[in-house]
């Protein structure tokens, strides 16, 4: 599936400044592992906090669904849809419909981010993976993502 990645990185459906996937390093049918660097200008740092910026919690739920869901979710469709050319075009419709995720450490600017994610289970577009995001050996935040992915 390593061979899916630049078709991954090009059917994502974000944009800057909303885009968070820097590399997918891995892939198979089992695990993603990708990063995301946080620029130093990020626009919430401005009040984020004043004295000590930190990456909201939110954004680092947003980095760990764009690289271990919809980026995971992408690649499992591709594959998919080499092995079954009927069960729809390569146009994909993400959609995040639930989480829980647990923040243990804060990030600053800078902070290059590795995220693992392991899938649970994968059926009618449904993804729901285990995923943990690293700053270098340190957990930030690891937790439980699903959603489904649409193929139009």
């Amino acid at each position: 599936m390593k061979e899916k990645i630049p078709q991954i990185l090009e059917l994502l459906p974000y944009s800057d400044p909303f885009l968070f996937v820097d590399e997918i390093k891995e892939l198979d049918e089992s695990r993603i592992i990708g990063t995301y660097t946080i620029k130093k200008d990020e626009h919430y740092f401005r009040g984020h906090f004043k004295e000590k910026p930190i990456v909201p919690g939110v954004i680092i739920t947003e980095i760990m669904a764009q690289i271990g869901l919809v980026s995971f979710g992408i690649g499992l469709l591709l594959k998919q849809f080499d092995e079954h050319p009927e069960k729809g075009n390569k146009e994909i419709l993400p959609v995040f419909s639930n989480f829980h995720v647990e923040f243990v450490n804060a990030v600053g600017p800078g902070a290059k981010l590795t995220i693992e994610s392991k899938k649970v289970f994968f059926r009618l577009g449904k993804l729901f993976c285990k995923v943990k995001c690293m700053h270098e050996e340190t957990i930030v935040a690891r937790g439980e993502l699903g959603g489904v992915l649409i193929s139009k």
